[in-house]
C-alpha cells in the first residue's frame, strides 16, 4: 500500500489517535485525552506530548500502524526487514539521547522509562529500535550524554555526520 494513501485515512469517530475503527482506547490505544499530537512547523519538529503526568515504568499505549518492507519517515523497525508505519502516534515521537519512553517491538507497546510531566514531549532514542535510520541528523536534545549526530545502531556516520562531528567536538572542548 502506498504511503500517500495511508496518510489520507480519515479519522474514525472517537477519541483514539489511530484512524482504525477496530482500535479502541479501552484496549489501550492512545487517545487525544491522554496525548496531544503537535504538528511540525518550519524548522520545529512536531511530536507527541503527554496531556497529564505519567508515572515511570508503566505501559502507556498499545501501538498500531501498517507493516511495510522498507524504512521510511514515521516507521519503527520491528525486525531487519519489517517496519511499522505509524504517522499517527509512535512514528511521531521525537528523538532524545536520554529518552523518556521505550518502544517494545515484540508486543507493540510504549512504556515510560521515567516519570513524564504533563505537557512534556514523549522522546525515544531512535538507535534503540533502528539498525539504520531513514535519515541521519544532528541532535539538539541538549542532554549531557548527547551523541551529537544520530545514526541507527548498526550504521556508520555518513559524510555529513563526519563533518558535523568534527565541528561539534571542537565546540565541546573546554
Amino acid at each position: 500500500m502506498k504511503t500517500q494513501a495511508m496518510d489520507k485515512v480519515k479519522t474514525a469517530v472517537g477519541d483514539c489517535l489511530y484512524p482504525f475503527k477496530t482500535l479502541l482506547i479501552e484496549q489501550g490505544y492512545p487517545s487525544s485525552a491522554q496525548f496531544s499530537v503537535v504538528p511540525s512547523v518550519a524548522d520545529q519538529g512536531g511530536g507527541v506530548r503527554a496531556r497529564r503526568a505519567l508515572d515511570g515504568r508503566i505501559r502507556i499505549a498499545n501501538v498500531s500502524g501498517y507493516v511495510v518492507g522498507e524504512r521510511r519517515l514515521h516507521t519503527l523497525q520491528l525486525s531487519p526487514r519489517i517496519h511499522l508505519y505509524d504517522c499517527w502516534f509512535c512514528g511521531l515521537l521525537q528523538h532524545s539521547c536520554n529518552p523518556n519512553v521505550f518502544f517494545d517491538t515484540t508486543y507493540l507497546e510504549l512504556w515510560t522509562l521515567q516519570p513524564i510531566a504533563a505537557r512534556a514531549p514523549l522522546t525515544l532514542d531512535y538507535a534503540s529500535t533502528e539498525d539504520v535510520l531513514f535519515r541521519q541528523f544532528a541532535c539538539d536534545c541538549g542532554e549531557l550524554n548527547c551523541r551529537g549526530w544520530i545514526t541507527g545502531s548498526q550504521e556508520p556516520l555518513n559524510a555529513e555526520g563526519q563533518a558535523f562531528m568534527a565541528q561539534w567536538r571542537m565546540r565541546k572542548r573546554p
